[in-house]
């Protein structure tokens, strides 16, 4: 029966039709279906002489659900001319085009999806799952890399934030750099330098380290175009390399005993605490404190550690004294503090009281060396107490630096507290400039 719509209409299940054809040229066939309707074939012998007959699809009058009468013989009419034209095993070929056709579809889906990753993995992102991992290993410095890396690259330059991070050039990040160096803002510069160099070579790290978190692995950075770019000429020399006198030092510490509390007693304990770092004094809690042995416990998180380091520092009685009037009668958990314990003091905190008294230690006459920082402070003491033979070792355990090497890190278990004390108590007898042979401030503790 030939194949007309009234014919497939009418088919019968198991009963076959056939489409009138050439001899040699394969024809169309209809398969009546159990289920009622028909499925539409293309027959054809094979070059062994087997007949096979290739499926094409169900039949749909409507052409909403399968193939019409016209469509199916449309398929067997181009299946009959790949047929005569040499395609004699049609299903060999028709399944290998179908492999080739799915390998390129797969193909695609995966090179869409490298460029959409490679879209994602802009500088921005990367520079953001840097900080992230910083904070996530505890850095202290996190916040203060994310906030420069905004202002600096996010705000200034936004374009660049949003191109793909592998597009990137030395150039791109030299002209970032640059704009802070051409301003003269040399230590923002190094500062800018140094994040866009760690966060590259943290994001190539991380293909490689399981440590790392998944947003830096994401990023698959291969290459570290910041690292080619040059330090800051000029950055590290001038007010950074500024050491007080022991007059100057002795004026400010006439200055600071005056102040009123809590800004007064802030000041003097972090002098006399060695001028510690005041990212890790503004942590510094009450659980911290052990009054038992009178020492405070800081945790170093500087440098590369992936756990902070314990600090251990004695208090001085001055010191003491110093940490009760800046907390006062209140409840607050912080010891560094001018908020009576309900805040650590920041490091912009703590600034901007030693600067009111700089600014008037100026204009007295009381510095030789023009103005100071903390960082100067830390610098002076290290400096004040090498120049009263108190050993580098021992400044380099007061002040919680230089402590990453082999020896200190595995084998050293000295805690250093009675050299610690004794540095300590030099430092109050210079600043206070009090006599050599006072009567030694460990002895007093023991009357105590």
């Amino acid at each position: 029966m030939a194949l007309t719509t009234r014919g497939l209409a009418a088919i019968k299940p198991g009963e076959w039709l056939s489409d009138d054809g050439r001899k040699g040229a394969g024809r169309l066939v209809a398969f009546g279906m159990k289920a009622g309707g028909a499925a539409f074939y293309f027959r054809y012998t094979r070059p062994d002489g087997r007949r096979d007959a290739l499926p094409l699809g169900h039949y749909d009058p409507k052409g909403q659900a399968g193939l019409t009468l016209q469509h199916a013989s449309d398929r067997a009419d181009e299946l009959s001319r790949r047929y005569q034209s040499g395609d004699r095993d049609l299903r060999a070929v028709l399944d290998a085009e179908q492999r080739e056709s799915e390998r390129e579809r797969k193909d695609a889906e995966q090179a869409a999806e490298a460029e959409a990753a490679r879209a994602r993995a802009t500088l921005g992102a990367l520079l953001a799952a840097y900080v992230a991992q910083l904070r996530r290993d505890g850095k202290t410095s996190a916040r203060q890399v994310e906030r420069a890396l905004e202002v600096n690259v996010k705000d200034a330059w936004p374009l660049l934030w949003e191109k793909p991070a592998a597009d990137v050039t030395d150039d791109d990040l030299l002209a970032v750099v640059a704009r802070l160096a051409d301003a003269n803002k040399l230590r923002g510069a190094s500062k800018i330098r140094t994040y866009l160099r760690a966060a590259y070579a943290a994001g190539a790290r991380a293909r490689h380290n399981a440590r790392a978190i998944p947003e830096l692995r994401a990023l698959a950075i291969r290459s570290n175009p910041a690292a080619s770019l040059a330090a800051i000429e000029g950055e590290g020399t001038g007010a950074r390399d500024r050491a007080l006198s022991l007059t100057e030092l002795q004026a400010y510490w006439r200055r600071i005993v005056a102040l009123p509390d809590p800004v007064g007693a802030l000041l003097r304990f972090h002098l006399l605490t060695g001028a510690q770092r005041v990212e890790q004094l503004a942590r510094l809690k009450v659980e911290d404190y052990d009054k038992d042995t009178r020492t405070v416990r800081l945790w170093d998180g500087k440098g590369r550690r992936r756990v902070p380091r314990a600090h251990v520092l004695p208090l001085l009685p001055d010191a003491l004294e110093a940490m009760r009037a800046m907390r006062g009668d209140a409840l607050g958990p912080f010891l560094f503090t001018v908020t009576e314990g309900h805040s650590g003091a920041t490091y912009a905190m703590t600034q901007s009281r030693l600067r009111a008294v700089v600014e008037a230690m100026q204009e007295a006459g009381e510095l030789e060396g023009g103005p100071f920082t903390l960082g100067d402070l830390r610098r002076t003491v290290e400096t004040r107490l090498a120049a009263s033979s108190i050993s580098m070792e021992v400044r380099a355990q007061l002040q919680s630096h230089g402590l990453g090497g082999v020896q200190a890190k595995h084998y050293d278990r000295h805690d250093y507290l009675d050299e610690k004390r004794a540095a300590l108590e030099t430092l109050h007898r210079l600043v206070t400039g009090a006599s050599a042979n006072v009567t030694p401030i460990r002895k007093q503790r023991k009357a105590d």
